[in-house]
């Protein structure tokens, strides 16, 4: 029997895409995880809806993406020794998560059978397992020295479709990550970097004359995570490719914003994308991806429906994944919110681009509601509601 989700009463429908951010519409069905219809209930066709939820004026969004974490196995991290740390992201908003490779694994193999053993299990897991329901894209391997390209063609044989951040392994110079990068991209793997100094032991320098010369498809933490390039090797690598611009929560806050305003002049902010790059050092980031909305909304004076295609529709399509818009075929992937209790603002909006988290009231990934009423954000003024 198929299953049919129909949302009413939508205050506010945000699409992910910056050349329409606002979409016209209160309601929204999905069927069978999938979005089918979108647009206004009178017009549409609520019959034989196995589920219904009333929004009750709140604003609905794709679920947020997180495009840099560091999962290790399941919702536990040794990193923090914290377990359910995914599941309190998902409290967050973020319904999706993209590893940048494993690098927490205590004992982490390097020797290339380890290293491929180890991100086509990480693959596997967290495929078979989602933990609270969250979609954590991993088996990231990184790049060490030996690699060949059969070794490229094995892991996507068996569903590895992304690198590791390179730097962090034993190939530290262009030339070689180069080749091995564009092995993986004739595979189909997609490619990011590490940049600015070093975070882990082992890692090191990535300065921008590497970055362009191994020519990944993101540039990895072009904030820095933790410290950032000077100012000048930042523009230029805004200037010089068309990677992907990855800015996040536990890099430089400044070199942050000159990235969103180099990208702005250059008309390029369709670059950008959002991650957290944790759980690290700076520990777990539950609300880090709303937080890097605000904040680049408020400083950086962008409209807050924009900066919430960073944290969706752009790494969606950067990404090139199935969910992050608003669109027919998209998985049925949500985020509900509103304006938090009290908070400055006329709505959700103006109060985002003050500064202000959102009070998140539900979470729905594939069409099945995953989490109510966030225990992380600060309560919102109006909370959707199951009514079947």
């Amino acid at each position: 029997m198929s299953q049919k989700l129909v949302i009413r009463n939508i205050g506010l429908l945000l699409s992910g895409k910056m050349e329409v951010p606002i979409l016209e519409a209160d309601c929204l069905i999905a069927v069978d995880g999938k979005i089918s219809a979108i647009g206004y209930e009178k017009d549409m066709d609520g019959e034989g809806a196995t589920s219904v939820i009333n929004a009750h004026g709140v604003t609905l969004a794709p679920g947020l993406i997180d495009s840099h974490v560091h999962p290790v196995i399941g919702d536990y991290t040794p990193r923090q020794q914290q377990i359910n740390w995914i599941d309190s992201t998902l409290h967050g908003g973020v319904t999706t998560m993209i590893s940048a490779g494993e690098v927490h694994l205590p004992g982490r193999p390097k020797d290339v059978v380890g290293l491929k053993a180890l991100a086509i299990a990480s693959q596997r897991w967290y495929e078979n397992f989602r933990p609270s329901g969250m979609k954590v894209l991993a088996g990231a391997p990184i790049l060490e020295e030996g690699m060949v390209e059969a070794d490229f063609k094995d892991l996507a044989d068996a569903g590895v479709k992304l690198l590791g951040e390179v730097g962090l392994g034993t190939v530290k110079d262009g030339k070689t990550a180069r080749q091995m990068v564009d092995w993986a991209r004739k595979y189909g793997i997609q490619s990011t970097i590490h940049t600015g100094g070093p975070s882990v032991p082992g890692s090191g320098l990535i300065d921008a004359d590497m970055v362009l010369e191994t020519g990944t498809d993101v540039i990895g933490h072009i904030n820095g995570g933790h410290s950032a390039l000077p100012d000048d090797q930042i523009t230029c690598l805004c200037e010089s490719c068309k990677a992907g611009l990855e800015i996040v929560h536990n890099g430089n806050q400044r070199a942050a914003m000159l990235t969103l305003n180099t990208a702005r002049e250059l008309k390029q902010m369709d670059r950008i994308i959002l991650g957290t790059d944790g759980p690290a050092g700076s520990g777990v980031q539950p609300l880090g991806i709303l937080r890097m909305v605000a904040m680049l909304s408020s400083f950086g004076d962008l409209p807050a429906e924009i900066a919430f295609c960073f944290a969706n529709g752009n790494t969606s399509r950067q990404r090139e994944l199935d969910t992050g818009l608003i669109e027919v075929g998209y998985a049925a992937d949500f985020v509900l919110m509103d304006q938090a209790q009290h908070a400055l603002g006329k709505n959700i909006l103006e109060s985002v681009e003050l500064g202000n988290l959102p009070g998140i009231g539900m979470t729905i990934i594939d069409g099945v509601v995953t989490s109510h009423r966030s225990r992380n954000t600060p309560p919102a003024t109006r909370f959707p509601e199951v009514i079947l």
